[in-house]
């Protein structure tokens, strides 16, 4: 007999399958997105390739350091 022992949280599914679609679309998704504590709806920048972009990236996005920029959600 199988027993089912593991709860279900429908919101939490549709939650996790949106922010899986987002990062495939637009970038990386922070945790507990879209309510994140540091920044919300807001979707991570891929870090930079090389020196010469880190040094310019806060001048491009809004973030905490050159390793960590955000940039809002395309909706």
């Amino acid at each position: 007999m199988l027993h089912d022992s593991c709860g279900r949280n429908i919101d939490e599914v549709v939650r996790a399958v949106k922010a899986l679609q987002e990062s495939d679309r637009f970038g990386a998704i922070p945790a507990g997105w879209p309510n994140n504590e540091l920044i919300g709806d807001r979707i991570i920048v891929p870090p930079p390739k090389c020196q010469k972009d880190a040094a310019t990236r806060q001048k491009e996005y809004e973030g905490y350091d050159w390793w960590f920029c955000h940039v809002p959600r395309k909706k």
